[in-house]
């Protein structure tokens, strides 16, 4: 209720308000779940105008009776609702010189006192009231005394919110993935992530950035607003013509200010089929079975942006049944789905992958899904549980399937129990996708027909594409990404060469003997499918051009 309520209570008794028998009797009416200083003005030993006199006059702090005082309706744009909430605070109007008036409840909440001239205005009166007051008379000017709801646009009145609104909002209309908001030496870039390439959007002057930072830190509920030196985390919760957004914010520190990057986590990615994501569908049928066997490890490879998480996500809601009980360890929980046990990644408690995992068997789970395996306790312990019974699925950074063997090994598996845990190896990358709406018939020029390794006779006979631009696609010509994709299934041939520790190279090549698409061939079937260009492919996979 108040900052430091012991040292309230030395004022207290100092006042003569109280003595060691009031004290003492508060002690024995106190419930559990309240304060002493709580217990005494709910018992009537105290009450909370005495207690905000006692502070106003040690703090040297103006009290101020609340009591049928008006806010005007124009101090709504200047104090947002969201504002006053969060620091029980209550605006008060402007004196002669401008000054904002701003009766507080706490005037030792230092935390509170510090961080409202960045939030608000830098020069601001405050005064002294009592909570009830104070929240009386947010009522009046705001509505009834509800949770705020963390929806950036609560309060389309003042212009730093609206601002924030439509710099998240036109990204959610545009299908960004990221917003990053970067302070120049003059004004403040917003650019856009679409499709995995950044967009410079627009600009604006340098003296917003401290408001439009402070905005996003207060919509994360979790963000120090003074914390201007360290790097900060936090995450917001909103919504965008009914559909639920997860929005994970990072706030760094740079030379001309902090520098924001919000990843827009869009859960309805989550509900997409192997095929939306660009499975074909000899792929996805031999995945569907690989994603269905009762034990062994599943691993997706690829470099971060690959989106390997997406993949597994999906994975994941292909086999959810009543029947089986998922549990994830993640760093950290990116999206949360229903019906699966999520579980975060905390080391600084030491919740570390490995403490998770070894928690998580004595829950009985059939499917085990970790973010990443990184080290050689967590890789022990997957191997571990999928030779017991269990389905596991994990990532590893890695550029191609076969490679993940090696990675295995260098972190300390021995060859035997990656053979025999490992039931399948996905590598992918993620290029954009053509916009249906606008692509038009085109053809391959000899070095893309070289570069890809495709017969002329073979490209006449396909659908081959190319991107124009209309308003669907904002005339980029492509619209939404979809995956390239190597599967290295383990068979008996595999298992055995993984045994006798051949080298990635030999692995690599006898795979393709046996079938194995390349993440590069499998580009090639979807460019001559009309689904992306040569262009795209042949970026996407610059490593795989043997």
């Amino acid at each position: 209720m108040y900052s430091n309520e012991e040292y309230l209570l030395t004022l207290l008794q100092e006042a003569g308000l109280v003595g060691d028998k009031e004290i003492a009797n508060a002690k024995g009416l106190k419930k559990p779940t309240e304060t002493l200083l709580e217990a005494m003005i709910k018992s009537g030993i105290v009450n909370d105008e005495q207690v905000a006199q006692t502070l106003a006059v040690n703090s040297g702090m103006e009290f101020v009776d609340l009591h049928g005082y008006v806010t005007n309706q124009d101090m709504k744009a200047v104090v947002p609702e969201e504002v006053a909430r969060r620091y029980k605070i209550a605006p008060l109007g402007l004196s002669a010189t401008g000054a904002l008036q701003i009766a507080v409840s706490d005037p030792y909440d230092f935390e509170t006192l510090d961080a409202l001239p960045h939030v608000l205005q830098p020069d601001i009166e405050f005064y002294c009231s009592t909570p009830n007051l104070i929240r009386a008379l947010n009522s009046n000017l705001y509505g009834d005394d509800e949770e705020i709801t963390k929806a950036v646009g609560q309060d389309g009145d003042a212009p730093v919110i609206r601002l924030c609104q439509n710099i998240l909002f036109e990204a959610v209309k545009n299908r960004a993935s990221d917003i990053h908001i970067e302070p120049l030496e003059k004004d403040v870039r917003i650019r856009y992530r679409i499709d995995g390439v950044l967009h410079d959007v627009e600009h604006h002057p340098k003296r917003l950035l401290s408001s439009i930072i402070a905005r996003y830190k207060i919509l994360t509920g979790s963000m120090n607003i003074d914390e201007k030196r360290i790097p900060q985390d936090g995450r917001i919760q909103t919504k965008y013509q009914d559909k639920e957004l997860d929005l994970r914010v990072s706030m760094i520190p740079t030379n001309h200010g902090e520098s924001v990057v919000m990843r827009i986590l869009d859960k309805s990615g989550l509900r997409l089929g192997l095929s939306d994501l660009g499975f074909l569908s000899d792929d996805q049928e031999n995945f569907e079975k690989l994603i269905t066997l009762p034990d062994g490890i599943i691993l997706v490879t690829g470099p971060t942006g690959s989106g390997k998480t997406t993949t597994l996500y999906s994975c994941l809601n292909f086999i959810n049944r009543p029947d089986r009980k998922i549990i994830t360890v993640e760093d950290p929980v990116e999206y949360q789905l229903a019906g699966i046990n999520q579980v975060m990644v905390k080391e600084d408690v030491g919740m570390t992958f490995a403490a998770a995992l070894r928690s998580m068997l004595r829950q009985a789970p059939n499917i085990i899904m970790i973010g990443e395996i990184r080290d050689l306790e967590t890789a022990s312990i997957a191997i571990n549980a999928s030779l017991t019974g269990h389905l596991v699925f994990s990532t590893l950074h890695t550029n191609d399937a076969p490679s993940a063997v090696a990675r295995l090994a260098d972190i300390g598996i021995k060859p035997f129990l990656i053979s025999s845990a490992v039931r399948a190896i996905m590598a992918q990358r993620l290029v954009r996708k053509l916009c249906n709406d606008c692509k038009t018939p085109s053809a391959l020029g000899d070095k893309e027909l070289r570069a890809l390794r495709i017969d002329a006779s073979q490209a006449l006979e396909a659908s081959i594409m190319q991107p124009t631009g209309c308003n669907r696609c904002r005339k980029a010509g492509f619209r939404g990404r979809l995956a390239l994709i190597e599967i290295l299934t383990m068979d008996d041939e595999v298992r055995g060469m993984i045994n006798q520790e051949l080298t990635t190279p030999q692995i690599r090549k006898r795979a393709r003997e046996l079938g194995m698409r390349t993440l590069r061939e499998d580009g090639v079937r979807k460019v001559l499918a009309g689904m992306t260009t040569a262009e795209e492919v042949i970026e996407a996979t610059m490593g795989d051009a043997d």
